[in-house]
């Protein structure tokens, strides 16, 4: 560096006595039109000055100024470049640079995207075209670690989450948000633009830039530093992207509720103890008493886990509690009751949506401490029917729904809650692969390694993206 700078203060001095190879630095922008408007009103011994404003000329100047050569950009090291943090802007004498050899660095900071070259990111082609960075080291676009700055992990996996949904994600990768938009939609777009880079100088990412607006947006509530919910996290994001694109209550309002909307009917009855009722009698509805209906929209469904056993021996303690998604999914038939505040309610949903985000709630409250629910999930990764849980569905309209992603934690064995000592990881489908060829990846924020699709079903699920198939299994 040193080298250059001694080079360039010869070209300054050689310039100053008028035998300089290299031309005189142009003009800052703000300063070019004064010095037109004085060059016509100069005396004769400023002609010279007056002459370099000439067309021919300034073509000419501008052609040797963005050479490489005069301005040092074949000293880049591209391998040292980071654009994951803050940038700083170095603009020397106030006019922009503008060369050929700078197109990778731009396409790293701004990748643009086509409808094309989007076209096949959810179809099994996709694994064939792996991309390689400056150190020869191939990843495949989309599926890239993401920098943990402190303790942002459980917003890691929600990243990963929302941008492998097909709708959402094309429809950041081919927007062009430069106005007016808010801020937090600007970043997230970006963001997605680089998970998704086939052209990466690195093959991980760091979403800095955007969760340092979402703590700004929260007003604190999701930080850096601090571990937190997922589920948190995800109800807030999706309800905030909702409203900066200009989305109402209205159905089908932002490609948000595009994407996950559904909705919901509620039945609901006052509790009343019959005085003939048995001590372990469940209360049940009665349909000679009032009954109030309501039907009310959703962005994902919340599961009910049955509560772990309270007293163990040395051995069941080893033992891990396993349901099916089926008996945890009767919540929504229509038939079963749960009983809250003094009364009883049963779902059903009216309207399934083509993406349904499953919530399994992990995670109760008491007095003392908040306690964790370890019991297992075992669900199918293809072919999950909704039919028992939607009122009259459409005849010949599927109802089955593949799984696209899978987000779980690792803990510390035992009930109680230790957010500092949890892990959490995301499932991601890769490339809507299928049969015997089906790939999945497991991201844990730089760490991306493929696994095998047994796996999956051994985590604490948490949260699940799970996508509506056609009638002959193909993604609708």
């Amino acid at each position: 560096m040193a080298e250059s700078s001694m080079k360039r203060n010869e070209g300054d001095s050689n310039a100053t006595a008028g035998n300089s190879e290299r031309p005189m630095k142009r003009a800052k922008l703000g300063e070019q039109s004064a010095l037109q408007g004085v060059a016509s009103g100069v005396q004769e011994d400023q002609a010279e000055m007056a002459s370099f404003e000439e067309d021919e000329d300034m073509h000419s100047y501008q052609e040797e100024q963005t050479r490489p050569s005069d301005l040092y950009l074949d000293t880049i090291n591209r391998a040292v470049l980071d654009f994951d943090f803050e940038k700083v802007y170095v603009l020397p004498d106030g006019y922009p640079v503008s060369d050929p050899s700078l197109e990778d660095i731009s396409y790293v900071l701004a990748p643009k995207f086509t409808a094309q070259s989007i076209a096949s990111l959810s179809s099994p082609s996709h694994l064939l075209r792996l991309s390689y960075d400056l150190n020869h080291e191939p990843y495949l676009p989309g599926y890239v670690g993401l920098n943990n700055i402190k303790r942002n992990d459980h917003m890691n996996v929600i990243i990963h989450s929302l941008l492998h949904v097909p709708p959402l994600r094309d429809y950041l990768l081919l927007s062009n948000f430069h106005g007016k938009e808010p801020e937090l939609l600007k970043r997230f777009s970006g963001l997605a633009k680089k998970i998704w880079n086939p052209r990466l100088f690195k093959s991980q990412v760091s979403p800095h830039e955007f969760l340092q607006e979402v703590n700004r947006a929260s007003l604190g509530k999701f930080r850096l530093e601090q571990q937190g919910d997922p589920v948190e996290f995800l109800g807030w994001l999706l309800n905030r992207l909702h409203k900066d694109l200009g989305g109402t209550k209205k159905k089908d309002s932002s490609i948000i509720f595009k994407t996950f909307q559904g909705e919901l009917r509620l039945e609901t009855q006052q509790v009343v103890v019959r005085p003939d009722s048995g001590l372990k009698e469940k209360p049940r509805f009665d349909i000679d008493r009032e009954l109030k209906t309501s039907v009310s929209p959703f962005l994902f469904l919340a599961v009910d886990l049955p509560p772990p056993p309270l007293f163990q021996d040395a051995v069941e303690k080893n033992i891990i509690p396993q349901v099916s998604i089926h008996s945890v999914l009767t919540k929504y038939d229509g038939k079963t009751t749960q009983e809250s505040a003094g009364q009883l309610r049963r779902y059903k949903c009216q309207r399934l949506p083509r993406y349904i985000i499953l919530h399994f709630k992990r995670f109760t409250k008491n007095i003392f401490v908040e306690e964790k629910n370890p019991t297992i999930v075992n669900f199918p990764l293809r072919g999950l029917d909704f039919k028992e849980y939607v009122d009259a569905p459409l005849d010949n309209a599927s109802t089955a729904y593949d799984l696209i992603a899978n987000v779980v934690l690792e803990s510390v064995a035992g009930t109680t809650r230790d957010k500092e000592n949890t892990v959490w990881k995301a499932h991601v489908r890769a490339a809507g692969g299928g049969g015997d060829d089906e790939k999945w990846f497991t991201i844990q924020d730089l760490i991306v390694e493929e696994t095998r699709k047994e796996m999956i079903f051994l985590g604490e699920t948490v949260l699940q993206v799970i996508i509506l198939c056609d009638l002959d299994g193909a993604w609708s």
